[in-house]
C-alpha cells in the first residue's frame, strides 16, 4: 500500500512539475525516476528485481531488440528502449536533411508550383504538413514549414497566423497515421508488436477521412482572412526554390536516406526488422555520408527529449510494478459494464482531454498497460483499443497551444515574426476542429471494429 502511495505522488508531482515548467521536462522526470527506483522499489519494496525490470538493460541483447518473427513482443515493462533507439535515430536523419537545405526547397517548390496563389499554398501546405508529419517529427516539420510560411507571408503580404495553425493542427492529424509518425504511436506500436502497416491501415484511414473534412474546415474558417490583403506579383519575381539549397551532394543525399527509411518502415512487418534496427541503421548511414558534418548533426540532436523519454518510462514503471495501472484498468472497466462502446468513448475522449492539456507522451506510456490489462480482463481485441488511444492522445493535443510540442513550436515562429496568437484566437479556430477529428474517429471506430 505506501509503495502505491509513493508510486502515485511520484508520478502526479512529474506531472504538476511538467505543466507548470519550473524546470526542463527532462530534468524533473529523471529526478522522479531515481525516486520511483530508489524510494519506491528498494526503500519500501525492496525488490531489485523490479529495478533491473524496469531499467531493462537486458532488451538490448536480445534478439527481438533487433529483429523479430512478427509476432507482439511480451513488454516487460520500464524503459522502452526501442522507442528511444528509434526516435534518436530519426532525429539524426532529420537534422542532415535540413543542413542540406531540403525542407525550405520543398516548401519553395510547392508554392512555385502553384503560382503563388494564397489560397491553392493554403491548401497544399496543409497536405505537406500532413504527409511529412506522417514520416519526420511533428516539431521539424512546423519549424520549417512555419518559418517559410512567415517568408511568403511577407512576399505576399498575407497574414501568416491561419496558416501556421493550420500546418500545426495537419501536422498533429498526419502524425496520428502512421507508427512513426508521433512519440505516443512509437510507443503504442513497440509496447503493443504493431507494425508500420497495422497503423497506416488503421489509423492511417481515420486520419486521411478526418484530412478532407479538416481542409474543409479551415477553409471555410480563413478564406476570408488570408485573401483580404494579398498582393499579386509576377512568379518570376520571387526566390528561385533551388536557391534554398545549401549542398546539392547532401540534398540527393537526404532524399535517398528519406525514401530507404520508408521503405524500411512500410516493409519492417515483413523484413522483421524493428524499429530500433531500423533506427540505427538509418543514423549510421546519415553519419557516414555526412563526413566532417557528422560531429555536427549528433551534438544538435535533442538529448533532452530522449532523457525525458528515459525518466518518463522508469516512472511509469513505478505504476505497473507496484498495481496502481491494473486498478486503473479495473475501474475503467466498472465504470463502461464491460460495455465495448463506452470503453472506447472513455478512452478516446478521455485521452484527448488529457493530452490537450498535459503532455501526451506520458499519458500513451501510462494508458498502455492500462489497456493491456482491460484487453486481458474484458477478453477485448486489445487493438481496437490501441487505435482508440492513438487518435486521442495524437489528435487531443492540437486543442490548445501548449498539448503539443508542435504547437509550441508554430507559436513561437509566429511571434519571432511579431504574429502573436494568444490562447483565444488559437482555441477558437483550433478546439472545434479537435473536436471534429475525435468525433469522426469515434464513429469510424465504432462503424469499423464493433459488430
Amino acid at each position: 500500500m505506501i509503495s502505491q502511495i509513493l508510486a502515485v505522488i511520484i508520478f502526479l508531482a512529474m506531472f504538476i512539475l511538467i505543466i507548470t515548467e519550473v524546470w526542463e521536462r527532462h530534468i524533473v522526470t529523471l529526478g522522479c525516476a531515481l525516486l520511483t527506483l530508489v524510494v519506491t522499489f528498494g526503500i519500501c519494496m525492496r525488490s531489485p528485481s523490479a529495478i533491473i525490470d524496469t531499467l531493462n538493460l537486458k532488451t538490448f541483447f536480445t534478439e527481438a531488440f533487433w529483429h523479430t518473427t512478427g509476432q507482439a513482443s511480451e513488454s516487460s515493462g520500464g524503459i522502452n528502449w526501442e522507442t528511444i533507439v528509434f526516435i534518436a535515430g530519426m532525429m539524426i536523419m532529420v537534422e542532415g536533411m535540413a543542413k542540406s537545405g531540403f525542407f525550405r526547397w520543398l516548401c519553395m517548390k510547392i508554392a512555385k508550383m502553384v503560382k503563388y496563389q494564397i489560397i491553392p499554398i493554403f491548401i497544399t501546405f496543409m497536405v505537406l504538413s500532413f504527409v511529412l508529419a506522417m514520416f519526420i517529427d511533428s516539431i521539424t516539420v512546423i519549424l520549417f514549414l512555419a518559418a517559410v510560411t512567415v517568408e511568403l507571408s511577407q512576399l505576399l503580404k498575407f497574414n501568416p497566423v491561419p496558416m501556421i495553425l493550420s500546418e500545426i493542427f495537419c501536422a498533429n492529424l498526419g502524425g496520428s497515421a502512421t507508427m512513426c509518425g508521433d512519440p505516443p504511436n512509437i510507443i503504442i506500436g513497440t509496447s503493443l508488436g504493431m507494425s508500420f502497416s497495422d497503423f497506416v491501415t488503421n489509423t492511417g484511414l481515420i486520419a486521411i477521412v478526418s484530412l478532407v473534412a479538416v481542409v474543409i474546415y479551415f477553409y471555410l474558417v480563413f478564406r476570408k482572412e488570408l485573401t483580404s490583403n494579398t498582393v499579386t506579383k509576377n512568379p518570376a519575381d520571387y526566390p528561385d526554390p533551388s536557391e534554398a539549397i545549401t549542398s546539392k551532394g547532401g540534398f540527393v543525399i537526404s532524399w535517398i536516406i528519406f525514401l530507404c527509411a520508408v521503405v524500411l518502415l512500410v516493409t519492417h512487418s515483413q523484413t522483421g526488422l524493428t524499429v530500433s534496427c531500423i533506427g540505427v541503421f538509418i543514423a549510421l548511414v546519415t553519419l557516414l555520408t555526412a563526413g566532417r558534418d557528422a560531429l555536427d548533426l549528433l551534438k544538435k540532436v535533442d538529448y533532452k527529449t530522449l532523457l525525458f523519454f528515459v525518466g518518463l518510462f522508469v516512472v511509469v514503471g513505478g505504476l505497473e510494478k507496484t498495481g496502481i495501472l491494473t486498478l486503473l484498468a479495473g475501474f475503467i472497466g466498472n465504470v463502461s459494464g464491460g460495455n465495448l462502446k463506452v470503453m472506447i468513448a472513455i478512452i478516446i475522449w478521455v485521452s484527448a482531454i488529457a493530452s490537450a492539456f498535459i503532455d501526451n507522451i506520458p499519458f500513451a506510456a501510462t494508458m498502455i498497460p492500462v489497456i493491456n490489462s482491460l484487453a486481458a480482463t474484458q477478453g477485448i481485441e486489445i487493438s481496437v483499443l490501441a487505435w482508440a488511444l492513438a487518435m486521442g492522445t495524437d489528435i487531443g493535443g492540437s486543442a490548445t497551444p501548449i498539448g503539443a510540442s508542435a504547437n509550441v513550436v508554430g507559436i513561437a515562429t509566429a511571434a519571432k515574426s511579431g504574429h502573436m496568437i494568444k490562447w483565444g484566437r488559437y482555441c477558437k479556430s483550433m478546439a472545434p476542429a479537435t473536436i471534429l477529428v475525435i468525433l469522426i474517429s469515434m464513429v469510424m471506430i465504432y462503424v469499423r471494429y464493433l459488430p
